[in-house]
């Protein structure tokens, strides 16, 4: 799978796992609806490492935590 998509995934995961919904998420990030709307659509090639930290921020866990799922394993990401 592309990355985008490995990272689209792994919010939907976290989100349903901390009960939150993008809005919610946005509330606590501060990064827009529309930016969680792209990522969670796969609306976007690439992602900034300051708007994951941030989400990861209001997902209250760190980028190793988000980053800890088989979906970024080597050989699961292709170009």
């Amino acid at each position: 799978m592309k990355l985008n998509e490995a990272i689209a995934k792994r919010l939907t995961e976290l989100l349903s796992e901390k009960g939150l919904t993008a809005y919610g998420l946005f509330m606590r990030s501060g990064v827009s609806q529309a930016t969680i709307s792209d990522l969670k659509n796969m609306n976007n090639t690439g992602v900034n490492v300051r708007i994951l930290y941030e989400l990861c921020e209001g997902l209250e866990i760190g980028l190793d935590e988000f980053f800890r799922s088989p979906l970024f394993e080597k050989g699961n990401i292709v170009d």
